[in-house]
């Protein structure tokens, strides 16, 4: 294994035991695959108006990568949750309750939905 990945590999793997002390624990195997795609979503959150669209089958882990890297770029991780009585109002307020700390406080917000 190279030098890089190793490193790589040893970064990724403290950076998930820091999230896990904090938040409710994710248990993740990091291999190299999942580690390419935290990083290169670390590198996407990370560039102004940073955006991506993650495409996968369910289950592939796109939310814990996103936050990982999330955690990793020290963000602000705003999750929506979509259920049965989900309408235009409550999609608004969601919006403002994430776009306020972005615009007004200049904070580093990620939001993260699915479905």
């Amino acid at each position: 294994m190279s030098l890089v990945r190793q490193v790589s590999r040893k970064i990724m793997n403290e950076s998930l035991a820091e999230y896990n002390e904090m938040n409710i624990p994710m248990n993740l195997v990091l291999f190299d695959y999942a580690i390419q795609h935290v990083s290169r979503i670390a590198r996407i959150v990370r560039q102004p108006m940073g955006n991506a669209l993650l495409l996968g089958v369910g289950g592939s882990g796109r939310q814990s990568c996103t936050r990982l890297a999330t955690s990793m770029c020290e963000f602000i991780l705003y999750q929506i949750e979509v259920g049965k009585g989900y309408g235009p109002a409550e999609w608004k307020d969601d919006l403002r309750k994430c776009l306020l700390p972005a615009g007004c406080e200049a904070k580093n917000v990620v939001f993260l939905f699915n479905d």
